[in-house]
């Protein structure tokens, strides 16, 4: 016999996403207001095009710095 046995406790039930919320939030507030947005309009591709065009003049000029080729120290 040991004199110190513990006693397995017996696991509760898993609780769902609904539940685990209101535990941890309890009621919504009324100061938030749920809204639902509307649809984002379609990408135009052009604005696409020169914003990669703008990225890689942006890469290019980092290269070229970090190769110390435009030093303006001075």
């Amino acid at each position: 016999m040991w004199p110190f046995r513990r006693r397995r406790r017996e696991q509760p039930q898993p609780i769902g996403e609904a539940e685990a919320y209101e535990r941890s939030y309890g009621d919504p507030s009324r100061d938030v207001r749920v809204i639902k947005l509307p649809p984002r309009r379609p990408r135009d591709k052009k604005v696409l095009e020169s914003g990669e065009t703008l990225r890689r003049a942006f890469l290019e000029r980092l290269e070229r710095r970090n190769r110390g080729g435009n030093d303006n120290s001075g």
